[in-house]
């Protein structure tokens, strides 16, 4: 029997950047980097999106 299994994986880090954009795009940059050497892999477990948002710590409100 087949079973669809949904996953997400999930992160929280503190970049220093000078403003939101430059954040996210520093992780970015990392994540797109390692999915691109990893690709094999990503294709095989049928990943399809990353998603990040970048807001000051201690603040409720997100960009």
């Amino acid at each position: 029997m087949k079973y669809k299994v949904h996953w997400l994986i999930d992160g929280l880090i503190e970049v220093e950047a000078n403003d939101l954009d430059t954040a996210e795009n520093v992780i970015k940059e990392k994540i797109e980097n390692f999915i691109k050497d990893n690709k094999d892999f990503f294709e095989q477990v049928g990943a399809k999106a990353v998603q990040g948002q970048a807001y000051l710590p201690g603040s409720d409100e997100k960009k």
